[in-house]
């Protein structure tokens, strides 16, 4: 069953989530093939596995050769006129998810990424977004030395992760890599909920690089932040209960505030056993938060029996819809 559960596509996003990524000059060609080979993954994941409609979609490379899902090359002026157009039609309670990924500099104390042409500045970009003030922001700046990124940008409605804890950690990174890579293979799940929240991809991705590090047995100079609280500091190891994560934990790339956005069908059936399953996803995240408060076989127990309950619920979900008229 939790195999069957796992497998039920995921329900189609609305209109009101929003995806721009961002790829910036890469310096060599291993550099660029990498930085576009990302973002690329990640566009697919969220168009083809998270269902966010072309539109809602923006990518700004590189280059603006060679691959249709490119929107323009990424200039500081296109990034400016990208946010600037997303501003304007944009629903007051949108969701927007923001990946720069590429390299990152700091130089007297500013933080920059790394552009074609003129660089743009964690000021610079805190202007721009300052427009989405009643918008759920989601920032990701995958680069090195992004760290200086979270004491500018963060704010209430703001998610921000960065790859680096400070302007400092200056070298290669791969945290890029292994992000991406949350949102399309099954290990970033932890919950079995078919969705990757941001901070399940958060986890996952630095767990991976302490692996990778500690396999090659080197001194690990990456060391990623998530700051979803509003204070401006990060956590490199955000709990949900006492420092971040409690909002970054509700966050996905395929619907609205953290619900199943298919909440009226026409159908009362189908639409309670939405609600069952909408109040079971919140069971499990509340259970995780409290995981450790419980003893582990408690807490083991329990959370086979959510997600046993889980995937009976999304098993009827989907024979249900397979009943309805097409």
């Amino acid at each position: 069953m939790l195999v069957a559960a796992c497998a039920l596509a995921p329900v189609d996003a609305t209109s009101q989530t929003y995806l721009v990524v961002v790829s910036g000059i890469g310096g060599e060609p291993r550099y660029s093939k990498a930085f576009h080979e990302w973002s690329a993954t990640l566009i697919k994941a969220a168009r083809d596995r998270y269902g966010l409609p072309p539109a809602s979609i923006l990518y700004l490379a590189e280059s603006a050769a060679g691959d249709p899902s490119i929107t323009g090359k990424s200039t500081k002026e296109n990034i400016v006129r990208t946010l600037d157009d997303l501003a304007h039609r944009v629903e007051p309670d949108a969701r927007i998810f923001i990946v720069l990924i590429g390299h990152g500099s700091a130089v007297g104390g500013t933080s920059r990424f790394n552009l074609p042409g003129p660089d743009i500045t964690a000021e610079e970009l805190a202007g721009l977004l300052s427009r989405f003030s009643t918008q759920e922001l989601v920032l990701v700046n995958l680069t090195s030395a992004s760290g200086g990124f979270i004491p500018v940008l963060s704010s209430d409605r703001r998610t921000i992760v960065t790859a680096t804890k400070s302007g400092f950690e200056r070298n290669e990174t791969i945290f890029a890599g292994h992000f991406v890579d949350a949102f399309v293979s099954e290990g970033a799940d932890v919950d079995k909920d078919e969705r990757v929240s941001v901070l399940e991809a958060f986890n996952y991705a630095r767990h991976e690089v302490a692996r990778a590090y500690e396999s090659e047995q080197r001194l690990l100079t990456e060391h990623a932040l998530l700051d979803d609280n509003g204070d401006g500091k990060g956590s490199t190891e955000p709990d949900p209960q006492t420092t971040d994560g409690a909002r970054a934990m509700r966050l996905f790339l395929d619907d609205v505030g953290g619900r199943s956005p298919r909440t009226v069908s026409g159908d009362p059936e189908l639409d309670a056993l939405y609600e069952e399953k909408q109040t079971l996803e919140e069971r499990i995240a509340a259970l995780r938060v409290r995981k450790d408060q419980i003893v582990p076989e408690t807490y083991e127990r329990e959370l086979e029996q959510l997600l046993i309950q889980l995937a009976r619920t999304s098993r009827a979900i989907r024979e249900r819809e397979e009943k309805e008229p097409r």
